[in-house]
């Protein structure tokens, strides 16, 4: 099964949409990002960004250290392809059932993020510790894309790392940008057709890790 062209632009894009995807979905950041942005106007989706980037910087970094070399065995590349590439099928699917809601408001079924009064930036260190979704997203898809990154070495995962982060900063920047300026600038009907072109593109994505691993595997 022939592998994604391992290019610096492939592993951005990728990256970004993946990102990009999963940070429509409600959530505890969703959640601060619009509270603070009642106090703190539209730098309130910025701020919050760069707390969860720093905090995935250092996801990243630890990851490098103590899993780089490990994470490059074909066995370990293939099982991690195929847990990652269920975990994106579910991402999918839960994002074609979210499709059906309008996000702007609280969920009920997030809890609201602790000592957000710390300041937008903690509070996105905060509110990302307190979301079981974030840590699982890391040790599933996060690692397919380290493996992937790896055989550029440090421009590969620096690639897949801006990607990363620039979906959240997309996101939340226009999030914040809505709220502070008092106006609908996305109504419901664009937020399904969005969610619903990223669900396929997830399930493809998902489909391709799925697949090749389980190609690897088989390959031995």
């Amino acid at each position: 099964m022939p592998e994604f062209a391992l290019n610096l632009p492939a592993i951005f894009w990728t990256s970004f949409l993946v990102c990009f995807s999963g940070a429509l979905a409600p959530g505890p950041m969703l959640v601060l990002v619009v509270r603070e942005s009642v106090r703190h106007g539209l730098v309130a989706g910025p701020l919050v960004s760069t707390g969860h980037a720093a905090l995935e910087l250092l996801v990243v970094g630890l990851l490098l250290l103590g899993l780089g070399q490990w994470l490059q065995a074909p066995i370990v590349a293939a099982v991690i392809g195929i847990v990652g590439g269920l975990f994106l099928l579910w991402m999918a699917w839960g994002t074609v059932r979210a499709s059906g809601e309008f996000p702007l408001g609280a969920p009920k079924s997030h809890p609201r993020p602790q000592q957000s009064r710390l300041g937008p930036v903690v509070g996105g260190v905060l509110a990302s510790l307190s979301n079981p979704y974030w840590f699982i997203w890391w040790i599933t898809v996060g690692l397919v894309f380290l493996t992937r990154s790896l055989p550029l070495g440090l421009l590969g995962v620096g690639a897949f790392y801006l990607g990363h982060i620039l979906g959240d900063y997309a996101w939340y920047t226009l999030v914040s940008t809505a709220i502070a300026s008092g106006r609908r600038v996305m109504g419901p009907k664009v937020y399904r057709g969005i969610l619903l072109a990223c669900a396929i593109f997830l399930a493809g994505l998902g489909g391709y890790f799925l697949f090749s691993g389980v190609w690897r595997l088989s390959s031995g």
